[in-house]
C-alpha cells in the first residue's frame, strides 16, 4: 500500500525492521526467517508486559504475527494499537488485510471504505476492497463497487486497476510492469495478478503468480511480505 505520514515514531520502529535483520536472503532461508521472527515476538512479548500501553509495540508485534501466519492474533493486536489512539482508525490499512486472511470479509470491505477517506488515490486499497467484496458478493459485484481512483502513478498501478474493473489484461499489467523494470513493479505485478486469479478461482494461476511475488521478485516490504505469507498459507492448507 502507498503508505501515508501518520504516527511518525510508530512507523520509523516499523519501517526500521527489514527482513535481513532476522537472516533471510534473497537465495531463501526460511528457517532463520520464522526464527527471527520468533525470537522478535519473544521480545515484544516482553517489552509489551513491561509498557502494555505502547501503540507501537502493539503494531510491531502484529505485523510479526501476521508475518508468521498468525492472522487472528495480528488482527487482536491492531485492535488494540486502534483502542490507544483511536483517531487513527482510518488508516489502518493492515487490519484490512489481516480481515482478508481470516476470512472477516465484510470487516475487510469496511476498513478499506474507511481507509479510501484518509487515502483516496491508492489502487491496492480499492483492490483489496474488491477482493473482500468478491468473497462476499461475488466478482461482478465487486466490479460496480470498484473505487475509482485517478492517481496513483506508481507503475504498474493503474494497469492493475484496469485489470479488476475488467478492461485490462494481466499481460498488460506485465507489460507495464517489464517497461518500468523495477523490482517492485514486478513483484507488485505479480502479487496482485496473484490475487486476481485467486479471485476467480484459478489456484494454480493464483500460486504461480504469488510465488513469483514472493520469491523471484521478492521485495522487502510490507506487500513482499503479503505475498510470503500467502504462499505459506498455501502450503499450509495443501499440507493439512
Amino acid at each position: 500500500m502507498a503508505r501515508i505520514p501518520w504516527l511518525g515514531l510508530l512507523l520509523a520502529a516499523i519501517s526500521a525492521f527489514s527482513l535481513s535483520e532476522i537472516g533471510f536472503s534473497q537465495a531463501g532461508r526460511n528457517i532463520d526467517f520464522r526464527d527471527g521472527l520468533l525470537d522478535r515476538l519473544n521480545h515484544l512479548n516482553e517489552s509489551i508486559s513491561e509498557s502494555p500501553n505502547s501503540p507501537r509495540l502493539f503494531q510491531t508485534r502484529g505485523e510479526t504475527h501476521f508475518y508468521l501466519g498468525n492472522i487472528e492474533q495480528s488482527i487482536a493486536d491492531f485492535d488494540r494499537v486502534i483502542e490507544l489512539i483511536p483517531h487513527q482508525e482510518p488508516r489502518h490499512w493492515q487490519r484490512g488485510i489481516s480481515y482478508y486472511y481470516a476470512g472477516e470479509f465484510a470487516k475487510g470491505v469496511a476498513q478499506f471504505e474507511l481507509h479510501q477517506t484518509v487515502n483516496p488515490q491508492d489502487v491496492e486499497n480499492a483492490v483489496w476492497h474488491f477482493l473482500c467484496q468478491a468473497r462476499l458478493n461475488g466478482i461482478e459485484t465487486a466490479r460496480e463497487s470498484l473505487i475509482p481512483i485517478q492517481r496513483d502513478y506508481r507503475v504498474p498501478m493503474s494497469q492493475i486497476w484496469e485489470l479488476f474493473s475488467g478492461n485490462a489484461t494481466p499481460e498488460t499489467v506485465l507489460e507495464a510492469a517489464k517497461m518500468a523494470g523495477t523490482r517492485q513493479s514486478f513483484c507488485y505485478a505479480h502479487l496482485y495478478l496473484g490475487l486476481y486469479y485467486e479471485a476467480l478461482n484459478s489456484p494454480e494461476l493464483a500460486e504461480k503468480h504469488l510465488r513469483l511475488a514472493a520469491e523471484d521478485h521478492f521485495v522487502d516490504n510490507y506487500m513482499g511480505r503479503v505475498a510470503k505469507v500467502h504462499v505459506a498459507l498455501i502450503e499450509a492448507k495443501s499440507i493439512d
